[in-house]
């Protein structure tokens, strides 16, 4: 496919200037692009890559000056990340699929699929599922009994929804996604290590043998509309009551949400975050990635959290937090400028150490002679 400059301009509501109608076919680097490529050169440091190029259209910063870089046409821009999403967008053919229902596909007779619903082939899907119109759902999916998918959802291959699970409208599901697994559930007959050691804080009575059995997951799973789980992710059913995902979150590639977990309204789980059982995650929160959240804790709105965060304790709404376990970011990096200093203060000690030493053995210092070098 190709698209003119002016289709371009408007779908990222930007200004367009000069041969408007030229057609590009894909987006580039400015060094690699070649006369039929978009270069992005969104930063003036990507100018100098425009005349290592060959393309003839480009989007721009804002200011910049189309004739004086040799373009035929040019898009202006004032925030790049933002135009990167427009632009990535209208250029992202997504999966191809073919329309209807491939003949490989198992769908039950039960199951009620929506109008201009694409469904790949060797899909599996289960009795009582409903799928939204316009869903679709690439090769080897599979979608349990009682499922329900609202309209726009596009699930690609190897995805795995479990039974009961409901969706909402316009789902992104990566490759190798399980959404509606058993929870990590497990009790045994008497008090088990785990629990008296919580209770002591480390103190253990004795250590005997033990078994666990399983606590089976009853609820299931709720997900709101907006919502994209990542490759691999794994979103375990709630043990009674729904496990929850609000609206507009994002689910990076490989995040485990736990059973009875409630994950509020446009929050960012970044790659590998965990979030243990039960606890409540508020709207726009980041974590970065491998973050860790444990049980039954309450994480507060607009909470960011750095790159390998460990959060054992409840995070008022607000708080910018760093480190393991979790701090107040600037209190981290305080305490690590503190231990980068150690070795100096240290050495600085060992000095003084000395110097007192030798003022204590000195026979001609008056004052350690008097008083028998006491002082």
């Amino acid at each position: 496919m190709s698209y003119s400059i002016a289709e371009i301009a408007r779908a990222l509501d930007a200004r367009a200037e000069g041969d408007v109608e030229f057609r590009v076919t894909r987006a580039a680097e400015p060094a690699m692009a070649g006369p039929e490529d978009l270069a992005l050169a969104m930063n003036p440091a990507y100018a100098d890559g425009l005349t290592q190029g060959a393309a003839q259209a480009a989007i721009l910063w804002d200011g910049a000056d189309r004739a004086a870089l040799g373009l035929r046409a040019a898009i202006f821009v004032a925030r790049p990340r933002l135009a990167m999403s427009g632009l990535t967008r209208t250029l992202d053919p997504g999966p191809k699929i073919a329309p209807g229902i491939h003949p490989s596909a198992v769908i039950d007779a039960s199951a009620v699929i929506g109008p201009g619903a694409a469904i790949g082939p060797f899909v599996v899907i289960g009795e009582g599922v409903r799928i939204g119109p316009k869903a679709r759902i690439v090769s080897h999916a599979t979608i349990a009994e009682g499922a329900e998918i609202g309209a726009g959802a596009l699930i690609h291959s190897g995805a795995r929804i479990g039974a009961r699970v409901r969706i909402g409208d316009r789902l992104i599901c990566q490759p190798g996604a399980v959404i509606g697994a058993d929870g990590y559930s497990f009790v045994t007959p008497e008090k088990s290590g785990v629990e008296e050691i919580r209770q002591t804080l480390g103190e253990r009575s004795e250590i005997r043998q033990q078994s666990w059995l399983r606590i089976h997951s009853l609820g299931t799973v709720e997900i709101g509309d907006d919502v994209e789980i990542g490759a691999n992710c794994t979103i375990d059913r709630g043990t009674i009551r729904a496990t929850k995902i609000g609206s507009g979150t994002k689910l990076d590639n490989l995040v485990h949400i736990a059973h009875n977990v409630t994950v509020g309204r446009d929050t960012l789980l970044c790659g590998q975050v965990g979030i243990a059982g039960s606890s409540r995650i508020g709207d726009r929160v980041v974590l970065g990635g491998q973050c860790g959240v444990g049980d039954n804790l309450f994480v507060g709105d607009d909470v960011i959290a750095g790159g390998a965060t460990k959060i054992m304790t409840n995070a008022p709404a607000g708080r910018v937090l760093l480190g393991y376990p979790a701090m107040k970011m600037d209190t981290h990096v305080d305490a690590q400028k503190n231990i980068r200093r150690l070795g100096r203060l240290y050495a600085q000690v060992a000095e003084l150490r000395e110097a007192v030493t030798s003022l204590m053995q000195d026979p001609g210092n008056k004052e350690n002679t008097e008083d028998g070098g006491k002082n």
